[in-house]
C-alpha cells in the first residue's frame, strides 16, 4: 500500500487544457501502478479543454466532485454535475469547457495500456 496525500503531489501542465490545474495522484511514477493513472483537475469558471482525439486505445473515467463540466463528443454534449461520471472510450474525441459559476473538480482515471 501507499498513501499520497494530494497536498504532496506538483501541478503539471495538460497540453490543450486552459485556465485549469491538474495532478496526477496515482500512477506508476507516483505508486507502481501498472494499469492506469489517477488525477484530480481543477477547471476554473471558462477553463476547459480544446478538441482532442484519442488516437490510442486507452480508456478514460471522469468523476465530477463539485461544479459542473460540459464534455462534448462528436455527437452529443454532456453536462456533468456532482456525483455524474462519464466513460470516454478507445479512440474517441472530446472537448470540454466549464460554463458553470463556479471551480469544477475532477477526478480523472485513464488506462495506460491499450484496452484490448
Amino acid at each position: 500500500m501507499k498513501k499520497i496525500s494530494l497536498s504532496d503531489v506538483e501541478p503539471y501542465e495538460a497540453p490543450g487544457h486552459f485556465d485549469m490545474e491538474a495532478r496526477r495522484i496515482q500512477g506508476t511514477a507516483e505508486s507502481g501502478i501498472t494499469t492506469f493513472w489517477m488525477g484530480k483537475s481543477v477547471f476554473q469558471p471558462g477553463g476547459g479543454a480544446d478538441w482532442a482525439y484519442e488516437d490510442n486505445a486507452h480508456e478514460k473515467v471522469y468523476y465530477v466532485l463539485c461544479g459542473e463540466m460540459t464534455v462534448t463528443s462528436k455527437d452529443e454534449a454532456f453536462n456533468l454535475k456532482p456525483g455524474d461520471s462519464l466513460f470516454i472510450g478507445p479512440n474517441e474525441g472530446r472537448s470540454m469547457l466549464n460554463e458553470g459559476p463556479d471551480p469544477c473538480e475532477l477526478l480523472v482515471v485513464i488506462t495506460y495500456k491499450p484496452v484490448g
